[in-house]
């Protein structure tokens, strides 16, 4: 067509500078340049003499440097610009060599290079570079071409997307593909253009290398002059970083052709051996090639060009069974004789940085997994870039948590297959690793933990993994530092547990790994009390036990402090915690007067107590058994000081206060410690000789605490952490006076009353109308904090106080108390004041805020209410039913109940949620005698404190101890059984509330467990009285007990892999000390049907509460299975309604066997109902178990059983075969029957009648049931069934005769050695484990619905039944495999996922030529598929009339796979269709598409006949031919009909010719998408074998 233009043109005039003059005038659009464009081009290959040189300048100088300059950069649509820039530079180009190219090119060039150094007009000055670059002479202009390529090498690398960066670009592609000297310009400003390029260089770079790639790898015997970049280190990093670390897949796809390029040119005969050193040192080079080995290396490089186009589909499926060739690769890379890396192990590293990198997470797996099992396989030679690899890339993918799932072929608490196989690789690699490399790599491993906040989960198998790490000194000070910054993000996890965990072995890998010449004792000691001791260093567990050897075995190799430092003597271990505890004790240098002012660090004192008791516990190792005394003289001798201190607290007025502060911290921290956790700890002593050796010190300190508080020495804001340490430490005294034995009158007893008068004298001092003192308001927050804290002693040990027969002076006084009193904020002018002892400002080192001060009222308002709790728990008696029976109350908060519920809930508005414990206790004991005479405040009180207990929910260390608190107090059983009664507003809050905390178990696991603990428990304890109506209260709250027997596992995965971690490690038992030293949760969504079950099994059916509790909850099992069932007509294995129904029927399983006849009967119908129901495997053998035990327990149901055989053949098609099993235990069911040949004649005509069904399982059940009745009728000589005898045998010789082969014989042998049949025994296996562990199993239920045995007994909230006999199966039936009758008919497993290598692999089609892309690497989008360099034919497919975007999706896809020319459609907008791009897979990126309106097509289809092409329309016609029969021409135009009409009349007469697709259906026509498809290929085909080259391989579906 442009041709065609030209030549217009020129015809006109013979004279073509009057058509250029034309073209140069006027504005200057696309098309008018595009058209001089054409004619120069036209002149060009007319040859020399066509225009003169003169004409050609003028052209040149005068209107497209001009034009160039003018649109580069400009403001208009850059489309249009584009067009105009490359138009006007190929006719620049083409203006050049018509005026004799040499001079004018240079002067062009020399100009533009100007222009470019003085920063003007970057764009355009490239553009000229890139127009006239190709036409200067490569000798003359040299030192041109040099200074050009340079200029260019800069913005055609920097990695931008501005118009500059891309004509750059297509300027230096220009160039180099001129060769000589132009090419070694080029490539001499690439190769000096710095290091190998970053990520974003790399692209740029990349696709100037492709596009000079048939110039730098040239073929052999090739005509070239330029470099070899095979011999090239930068060119092979370029590459490498290509391939594993460009993030666009263009680049990556450029980086595959460069290599498959330079395999192909050194794999060619005659080319010549090369290699290519790694400029980074010794070791294998970065490619090499011999001729010797051309088939290894030719096999090698193939192999791996396949694998990394694999990875590009990002399919597990397509790229698993390549996986295996992977393993070839270590293998060539790998020599046989020395043990050497053959080529550079960077190359694999790519491969396995594509699969860590990809989006789909299966394959990110898949890689990490294969990569950790490499030295399973074969030990590989070591390679620092090996290493790199694993501290960089590897490390980086491990740190996502959802890897580290469990397979599902995996049992719970089997482990993460990824954390196992990481444990096994890092202990594999570190042992290989050569002495010298391993510090440094164990080093920088433990850096880069640090270096990220890892979640729990990885941190917790990297830390377990260190852990296995055979012992070796590899670390010093720096690797301890590093542990302890890991220990540091562990803390950062809420998931207690696994913070835990991971703590015990990151403490296992510094025994194991640290080099203690290194290190100090110091040193070490103040790694060890960064390990959190309530979660790990627990005394007592294991890992105390194997620190305590270590210490012992190392304990004189440490490193020694410094000498004239200030370090503690480390000579032995002894001495330095003799040392230790010394400087502990001693004043501290640095005490001032306002160091008063702060609170002494409590790390010091966790230091020196986990020091004392770490040494003691050493001591005792060295100490035999009869040598006891000694351990009790070297405690003595550590805390003599502390001791001495101690003991004069109470008499020496002028000790420091930071050293009597710092006693108490050790004091109160030992205490704590000393604890021994495990096994052997009744044979612990230590507690025993530290408390003995600390109750001579009481009276001192109890004595100094008294002081303290009393005296008017607590003023600052810091005193009232001093007042919580000294209340603590009162707590700890008293309740070591009470562990040893209380005594009336010890030191304890005797400060109480003296602290309670001095406490209520400070609280009713009045202020006199005066603004408050700081001094004052703080004194009175202690004299409360201390009241409280005296309650809370006296709830524990009530001889704390004095007897009295009535309420004494400090109950008066705290009952008349006014409730949620506030302390009033000290005015900001007295804040800056001199404080009471003269000690300079109060507030000068600490401002005194309004948050700060609103804590400290809340902590005085929480204290009241811990008093107000003590009270009405001492006085309950005296809380009358309404504040009307009390005319004179002498306890008013005690006795105006309703008064004192108002202020709780006032409380509850101010309080923070971790204060209002002490409120929930006393609303717990109000609301029960407030509920009838003031339901309306009851149930506003429920609303209130769920607002605030769910409010928290998101607070882990405050939800769980306010959900307790709150469960306690609203499903108490007075609460319960008052609200029941009444019937009124606070029950059906208390149900709303219940569904509520349900509700919340659905996003917040352990929710629900807290409720049904308590309430089971409760009910537990009421169940197991005497009393007839022990369990009403529960009947009114069934429902409870309903939703728990149905609950269980919600689809969480986040949380689920949590649980299934969590239970890997509680499965490690005591060799993880975490699971020693914390205490289970029991917060797993199992342990609610646990509870529940438990609970159930309680229960007798004589009691008459107990029995119609029961009745009640199966009649609402029984409606909950049918709403169930009614929701979905068809529910597939292992859905949530399968679940639900599995876990309903388990619990009648449970019930139905312990209720009456009586009850029973009304049921009845509704279980044989669910037999006629299609339901799941385990659901089905449960309502066949309860059948057969209620027809054992109660006969007189078995004519109802025979009745459901009698039903019509429609409603038994698909349930016969539930009735036909229940058949097979005759012999059971008839038991209780006196006369049982009735029966056995009745069950023989059943199964003979169902033996001639049609349906081939009918048969088999039927078959079943028949042999089982007649070997029964044998058994017990029934003569009246002789008649039947040649019959049945008949029938059972014929089964086994017809049935020989195939399988039917296979399926009969399975039926008869099912587990149900085989093996089962209704009674013999009626017990728990059957019902929720064995039958779950063997029916293939999720592992999530098998309830163990050690679970239920795991579970002590609820006891145990007293025939818990029960529980466990009498036979053997747990022993066997799953596998039920209908998964065992499907045969093997279709498919295993085993990586075999295969012959053959699944491998995407790259469409590229090997041969350089094309020059123009800026494009547009209908040349896109030019920049791959795809192969496109002349075929185009007219899909205007279609109107499905699926359909268009599909056929944008097909054309650009078999590379049709154009895709015409109606509109372009369809392409932003999401159906459309969901089908087309971005083919629409890669295929010219042009829109022509359905009114348009008459005059396009003209338009096109008139430039040669065939129009074809696929339709079916009078006159239309076989489309086995037609030829396509080449330049052919496929017309595609609508889905609906086909292809109008008015289009067919534009036709040459119809063709249609040959059927021999029925149906009528294909989808259009498939017709065209099939059209499209046969084009694809017949010119493929004309043009002589193979058919094109079949495209893949990924669908």
């Amino acid at each position: 067509m442009e041709s065609v233009l030209a030549e217009l043109l020129l015809s006109q005039d013979r004279d073509p500078r009057a058509a250029l003059a034309a073209l140069c005038r006027g504005e200057a659009s696309a098309e008018r340049v595009e058209t001089l464009r054409f004619l120069l081009q036209r002149l060009e290959d007319q040859g020399s003499g066509a225009l003169p040189e003169a004409a050609a300048r003028e052209v040149a100088a005068g209107f497209l440097v001009p034009l160039l300059r003018g649109r580069a950069g400009g403001p208009d649509d850059p489309g249009p610009r584009r067009r105009v820039l490359r138009a006007a530079g190929a006719a620049l180009r083409s203006c050049a060599r018509l005026a004799g190219a040499p001079p004018l090119a240079a002067a062009l060039a020399e100009e533009a290079l100007r222009e470019l150094r003085a920063g003007r007009g970057a764009e355009a000055a490239l553009e000229v570079l890139a127009a006239v670059g190709p036409c200067l002479r490569p000798h003359e202009d040299g030192p041109l071409l040099e200074r050009v390529a340079r200029a260019a090498a800069a913005p055609a690398l920097a990695g931008d997307t501005r118009p500059e960066a891309a004509a750059a670009a297509r300027l230096l592609a220009a160039l180099g593909q001129g060769g000589g000297a132009a090419l070694q310009a080029v490539w001499g400003a690439l190769a000096s253009a710095g290091s190998p390029p970053g990520p974003e260089r790399l692209g740029p770079e990349l696709q100037v290398l492709s596009a000079l790639a048939e110039q730098l790898l040239p073929e052999p015997g090739a005509r070239h002059a330029g470099p070899d970049a095979r011999c090239c280190g930068r060119f092979w990093k370029t590459v490498r970083d290509g391939l594993g670390r460009a993030e666009d897949a263009l680049a990556r796809r450029r980086a595959r052709f460069l290599l498959r390029r330079a395999v192909e040119v050194s794999a060619a005969p005659g080319a010549a051996d090369c290699a290519c050193a790694d400029p980074a040192g010794p070791g294998p080079s970065l490619f090499w090639w011999s001729e010797k080995k051309n088939d290894q290396l030719l096999k090698f490089w193939e192999t791996y060009i396949l694998i990394m186009e694999t990875l590009e589909g990002n399919q597990i499926h397509v790229i698993k069974p390549v996986l295996p060739k992977l393993n070839n690769l270590f293998e060539y890379a790998v020599s046989e004789e020395n043990g050497c890396w053959l080529f550079h192990p960077s190359w694999h590293m790519c491969i396995y940085k594509r699969m860590f990198e990809s989006e789909n997470k299966v394959l990110t797996k898949e890689g990490i997994i294969h990569f950790l099992e490499l030295f399973e396989m074969k030990p590989l030679p070591f390679s620092p870039e090996l290493s790199e690899f694993i501290i960089g890339p590897l490390m980086d993918a491990l740190s996502e948590s959802s890897l580290y799932g469990r397979s599902p072929s995996q049992l719970v608490g089997s482990g993460s297959p990824l954390g196992l196989k990481l444990q096994t690789f890092l202990v594999t690699y570190v042992s290989l690793l050569p002495e010298d490399t391993k510090r440094s790599f164990l080093l920088r491993f433990l850096q880069r933990m640090t270096d990220r906040h890892w979640c729990a989960v990885p941190i917790f198998f990297l830390s377990k993994a260190l852990a296995g790490v055979p012992r070796w000194k590899a670390l010093g000070i720096e690797g301890l530092l590093a542990l302890r910054d890991v220990m540091q993000c562990t803390m950062i996890t809420h998931q207690t547990l696994l913070r835990g965990a991971a703590q015990c072995y990151l403490l296992q890998t510094a025994m194991n790994l640290l080099d203690v010449e290194k290190v100090s004792l110091s040193e070490v000691s103040t790694f060890l009390v960064s390990l959190r001791q309530e979660e790990s260093l627990g005394r007592g567990t294991t890992l105390w036990a194997e620190l305590c050897e270590w210490l012992c075995a190392n304990e004189h190799c440490f490193r020694q402090s410094s000498a004239g430092s200030d370090e503690l003597h480390e000579t032995s271990l002894n001495e330095f915690v003799k040392s230790l505890v010394h400087e502990y004790v001693k004043s501290p240098a640095w005490e001032t007067e306002e160091s008063c002012y702060v609170m002494p660090d409590w790390s010091e004192a966790r230091l020196t107590a986990l020091m004392v008791l770490l040494a003691v516990d050493v001591e005792g190792l060295r100490t035999s058994f009869s040598e006891k005394r000694r351990t009790q003289n070297v405690l003595r001798i550590f805390l003599d000081p502390l001791l001495d201190a101690l003991g004069k607290l109470g008499t020496n007025a002028y000790m420091p206060l930071l050293r009597a502060d710092r006693c108490l911290q050790l004091l109160l921290t030992l205490l704590h410690t000393c604890t021994m956790r495990g096994p052997t700890s009744q044979d612990d002593e230590v507690p025993t000789l530290l408390e003995n050796f600390i109750l001579p010190t009481t009276e001192s300190v109890a004595q100094f605490i008294l002081r303290r508080l009393t005296v008017d020495e607590l003023w600052s804001l810091a005193d009232l952490d001093r007042c919580q340490l000294y209340l603590q430490v009162f707590a700890q005294l008293a309740t070591l006076h009470v562990k040893v034995g209380w005594k009336r009158g010890n030191p304890i007893c005797r400060i109480v009353p003296p602290l309670e008068n001095a406490c209520i004298r400070h609280l009713q001092e009045m202020d006199g109308g005066q603004e408050p003192m700081l001094a004052r308001q703080i004194q009175r927050a202690v004299s409360m904090a201390a009241l409280a804290a005296v309650c809370k002693a006296a709830n524990q040990q009530p001889a704390l106080r004095p007897e009295s027969l009535g309420p004494g002076p400090v109950d008066r006084f705290l009952s008349a108390l006014p409730l949620n009193q506030t302390l009033q904020k000290p005015c900001v002018e007295e804040q800056n004041s001199t404080c009471p002892l003269g000690g300079g400002s109060c507030s000068e080192e600490f401002p005194l805020s309004s948050q700060g001060w609103g804590k400290i009222v809340a902590q005085f308002i929480h204290d009241q209410w811990v008093c107000l709790s003590f009270l009405l728990k001492n006085h309950h008696t005296l809380i009358p039913a309404s504040e009307c029976d009390v005319p004179e109350p002498s306890l008013p908060a005690v006795q105006m109940p309703a008064g004192t519920l108002r202020a709780a809930l006032d409380a509850l508005a101010v309080l923070p949620a971790d204060q209002v414990l002490p409120v929930f206790s006393c609303m717990k004991m109000l609301v029960p005698r407030l509920l009838t005479s003031a339901e309306a405040l009851c149930a506003e009180s429920f609303d209130v404190a769920w607002k605030v207990t769910s409010s928290s929910s998101n607070t882990q260390l405050t939800f769980w101890p306010n959900l307790k608190a709150f469960v306690q107090f609203v499903f108490d059983d007075k609460v319960l059984t008052a609200a029941a009664k009444v019937k009124g507003r606070a029950y059906l809050r208390v149900k709303e509330i219940m569904h509520k905390v349900i509700e919340i178990s659905a996003v917040k696991t352990g929710v629900f467990n807290v409720l049904i603990t308590h309430c089971c428990r409760s009910w537990a304890l009421l169940a197991a009285s005497a009393s007839r109506g022990s369990l009403l209260v529960a009947k009114s709250y069934c429902e409870l007990v309903l939703e728990a027997c149905v609950f269980g596992p919600v689809f969480r995965r986040d949380q689920r892999l949590i649980q299934d971690v969590q239970t890997f490690i509680e499965s490690l038992g005591p060799g993880c000390a975490a699971n020693v030293v914390m205490e289970s949760t029991r917060r797993e969504d199992c342990y609610v049907r646990i509870c529940a079950v438990k609970f159930l099994c309680l229960l007798d059916g004589s009691n008459i509460s107990h029995r119609s509790f029961m009745e009640e909850l199966v009649i609402k099992l029984l409606d909950k299975d049918e709403l169930v069932s009614t929701s979905r007509t068809r529910y597939y294995e292992n859905s949530l309604q399968h679940r639900v129904k599995n876990r309903i029927w388990q619990t009648l399983l449970v019930l139905l066997p312990r209720l009456d006849q009586n009850f029973l009967s009304g049921i009845i119908d509704k279980i044989f109902q669910a037999g006629f129901t299609n339901n799941q495997a385990s659901i089905k053998y449960s309502v066949e178990w309860i059948i057969i035990l209620l027809l054992h327990t109660f006969p007189q149901f078995l004519q109802k059983f025979w009745d459901c055989f009698s039903s019509g053949e429609e409603k038994l098609k698909t349930s016969v075969c539930t009735f036909l099993s229940v058949l097979s235990h005759l012999g059971i069911i008839i038991q209780n029957i006196p006369e049982k040949k009735p029966a056995l004649r009745q069950a023989l005509a059943v199964a003979l009648q169902w033996c001639l069904s049609h349906n081939f399982s009918v048969r088999l059940y039927a078959l079943v049931a028949l042999k089982k009745v007649w070997q029964l009728c044998q058994a017990m000589g029934v003569e009246e069934c002789a008649a039947w005898t040649s019959v049945i045998e008949r029938s059972l010789s014929q089964a086994e005769s017809l049935h020989a082969a195939g399988n039917a014989r296979r399926n009969w042998q399975r039926i008869q050695e099912h587990f149900f049949f085989a093996r089962f025994h209704p009674l013999e296996d009626y017990c728990l484990e059957t019902i929720f562990y064995t039958l779950p199993r063997l029916s293939g239920m999720v592992e999530e619905e098998w309830l163990s045995l050690a679970k239920f007994c795991s579970f002590p909230d609820v006891p145990s039944d007293a025939g818990s006999q029960w529980y466990l199966s009498r036979t053997l039936l747990q022993d066997l495999s799953p596998g039920d009758c209908s998964q065992q008919d499907a045969g093997s497993p279709a498919g295993e996922d085993s990586q075999v290598e295969g012959t053959n692999v699944q491998k995407k089609i790259i469409p590229w030529r090997l041969s350089a892309l094309d020059a123009e690497l800026e494009v547009e989008a209908q040349d896109r598929a030019a920049r791959l360099g795809k192969a496109v034919g002349r075929l185009i497919v007219v899909a205007s009339l279609i109107d499905k975007p699926t359909n268009l999706g599909g056929l944008c896809r097909t054309c650009e796979v078999f590379g049709a020319e154009v895709l015409v459609v109606g509109s372009l907008q369809c392409v932003h269709d999401k159906q459309f791009q969901h089908l087309s897979v971005s083919a629409e990126q890669w295929l010219p598409l042009l829109e022509v309106k359905p009114a348009q097509l008459v005059d396009y289809l003209q338009q096109k006949k008139s430039e040669g092409y065939t129009i074809i329309g696929v339709e079916q016609t009078a006159q239309s031919s076989g489309l086995d029969q037609y030829y396509f021409p080449e330049k052919s135009l496929l017309l595609l009909g609508n889905e609906r009409e086909g292809i109008p009349a008015r289009l067919i007469q534009q036709l040459d010719v119809c063709v249609e697709i040959p059927q021999q259906g029925v149906v009528r026509s294909l989808n259009v998408h498939v017709s065209a498809a099939l059209l499209i290929w046969e084009y694809t085909r017949q010119w493929a074998r004309q043009a002589g080259h193979a058919s094109p391989a079949p495209a893949q579906s990924t669908s």
